[in-house]
């Protein structure tokens, strides 16, 4: 533990963001995995195009907030997308 005041105050901060951050972490595995149960579920197309949305928007929100960088964001989004896509390609087929 610091013993300076601001080293302290500092400590105290960083705890409340990690803490924060953790929670908004958590919202978008949270969003990613109903996408990819639907598909497993075999919903409507529909269905999973409004829960990807969900998650695109709960992904780009976490990255204008600074908990993702911008990177992972496109990233995460990208892959999520791709994997939609080709998922409903084949079931199409």
């Amino acid at each position: 533990m610091p013993n300076i005041k601001s080293a302290i105050k500092r400590a105290r901060q960083n705890e409340k963001r990690r803490l924060r951050n953790k929670a908004w972490k958590s919202r978008v595995k949270t969003e990613t995995k109903k996408v990819l149960f639907a598909i497993e579920e075999g919903k409507e197309e529909q269905e999973i195009r409004a829960l990807l949305r969900n998650a695109l928007r709960m992904i780009d929100k976490v990255g204008s907030k600074g908990v993702f960088h911008k990177r992972t964001v496109a990233r995460k989004k990208s892959r999520l997308t791709r994997y939609v896509n080709k998922a409903l390609a084949k079931k199409e087929e």
